[in-house]
């Protein structure tokens, strides 16, 4: 076994569907392929780091509504460890509904976040932090994000952010990140561009390695002065959903035995493999270890 990671944040349930095309009103489809997973960015991201031989905690809540019984299935077959701080909640788990085009690979999807399902930070574990190695926070469990982030810079873990869209509160989590990985559609406030991001997050935490990701796009990057553009493979997609959790975590497995760019060049690598194959599992029988 590698390293154990800490991932905290999202888990929903993903009902994943393969159509031709976004259905109109009133029309009814029958689609080509689907997928059922436990999902979300953090959730996403452990079952990746997990794929590489490592060890994964979710923290989250999922609680014990039939519906989470998918999700602990799903984890447990990814050997990725849950600890549920909502394990008595009856309410069901946020639930996505997620349609991918066929021919371009976009998704669109309807989903609920974790706001009626938060954690207070009075519920976590005092030894969460034993053994751990890295820890990701995706916002979406902001008062466990807070606490956990700030006691891993005290042990000199490092802390990557999910940066995938800027949360009210997000800022109170940002001086205890070492790590600000985040996607063009992160615009903290007055941010009209990844630069003015980049800015934002140097001056406000400040936080000393950032890199922005946009899609196929070159990835922007600012490491302690040192700025630059990485190349992304150039693929054409089968499903982008999860790219960007499956990038992270790919990228926490690499930030510890790599320097920063490499670890985003492995971890760009690996998100476009996943985008070449339907849904958030399939990749993972197709790569090795």
């Amino acid at each position: 076994m590698g390293n154990c990671g800490l991932f905290v944040g999202l888990t929903t349930l993903d009902l994943i569907y393969s159509v031709p095309h976004l259905p109109q009103s009133n029309e009814k489809q029958v689609a080509a392929d689907m997928a059922i997973a436990a999902g979300g960015p953090a959730t996403n991201a452990a079952v990746t780091f997990r794929h590489f031989d490592n060890e994964a905690i979710l923290l989250g809540a999922v609680g014990q509504h039939p519906l989470a019984g998918l999700v602990r299935a799903d984890l447990a077959a990814q050997r990725v460890e849950l600890w549920d701080l909502r394990p008595e909640g009856a309410d069901p788990p946020p639930l996505s509904s997620i349609l991918v085009t066929e021919q371009t690979g976009d998704r669109a999807v309807i989903s609920r976040n974790a706001v009626r399902l938060q954690v207070a930070a009075r519920q976590i574990p005092s030894d969460i932090l034993d053994g751990v190695d890295i820890v990701l926070i995706d916002g979406h469990q902001l008062e466990a994000s807070v606490a956990i982030a700030k006691a891993a810079q005290q042990q000199n873990i490092p802390v990557v952010l999910d940066g995938g869209s800027w949360k009210r509160g997000l800022e109170a989590v940002l001086p205890f990140v070492t790590y600000a990985i985040c996607s063009a559609n992160f615009s903290p406030p007055d941010a009209l561009s990844p630069s003015d991001t980049i800015q934002y997050l140097r001056e406000t935490a400040p936080i000393q390695t950032i890199a922005i990701t946009h899609g196929g796009d070159p990835i922007r990057y600012w490491t302690r002065g040192e700025t630059g553009e990485i190349t992304v493979p150039a693929i054409q997609p089968v499903d982008t959903l999860g790219a960007g959790d499956i990038f992270h975590g790919a990228f926490c497995h690499w930030i510890l035995r790599a320097g920063f760019i490499e670890a985003l060049e492995q971890a760009s690598a690996i998100a476009a493999f996943a985008c070449q194959s339907f849904g958030t599992r399939q990749w993972l029988s197709l790569i090795k270890h």
